[in-house]
């Protein structure tokens, strides 16, 4: 494994590359490239998963790939689920927060293969513990979706591209909101159970946001 300083900037050129290679490739057997790519940008709050999503999209777009970014927080179960066993219990975060169901329902598997590429941008509004009554959008032909949030990966969601923001226990600790550290365990979990590091696509290490780092496995084709 290889750890390669990287830019902010460059970060974000090096995987819009990525992602356009990766959504013009054909499929195995010669079939056409998938119609929609979709992407996971997987990482606790305090990586900004969300804010790299959203840097992601002009550049795609300059390079004629139309783009969308929706949020894992506007998939959430409703309070009375989410706060069953309390509003700070780590393993209800971990194991029940996000509405996998419907992500996969509203949004990954009308974009994945035969598809109706007709996505719901939201679906639950949790500040006022509402339906979002979001309006469903066409994608256009090729889009690449970004889906940014916290514990993605490991349930089984329909992602082509996996992207993880890795941070030490020490760094997540120290730049997690007092007021969210309550959630710490729940991510030494999903380190220890899910251990997304060791299988995402892209990993990059952002202890310290301003010098963030690419991870790089050694093996076949590195």
């Amino acid at each position: 494994m290889r750890v390669r300083p990287i830019s902010p900037d460059r970060l974000v050129a090096e995987l819009t590359e990525r992602l356009l290679t990766v959504a013009s490739v054909p499929a195995s057997g010669g079939s056409p490239p998938p119609a929609h790519l979709r992407v996971a940008v997987d990482g606790p709050p305090a990586a900004a998963p969300d804010r790299l999503a959203e840097a992601l999209i002009d550049p795609l777009r300059a390079r004629g790939r139309p783009a969308l970014h929706l949020r894992a927080v506007d998939f959430l179960r409703p309070a009375s689920v989410r706060y069953e066993h309390g509003r700070t219990n780590p393993d209800a975060y971990y194991e029940g927060w996000t509405d996998e169901a419907g992500l996969r329902r509203e949004v990954l598997d009308p974009a994945g293969p035969g598809g109706t590429g007709r996505v719901l941008p939201s679906l639950w509004d949790a500040e006022t513990d509402r339906a979002s009554r979001a309006a469903y959008q066409e994608l256009l032909p090729g889009t690449v979706l970004l889906v940014s949030g916290a514990l993605l990966l490991g349930g089984g969601l329909p992602f082509d591209v996996t992207v993880h923001l890795a941070l030490s226990p020490c760094a997540l600790a120290r730049r997690t909101d007092p007021a969210q550290r309550w959630t710490l365990p729940a991510f030494a979990r999903y380190a220890d159970e899910v251990d997304p590091a060791s299988f995402a696509d892209v990993v990059v290490r952002v202890d310290d946001p301003r010098h963030p780092a690419l991870v790089q496995r050694n093996g076949p084709g590195d």
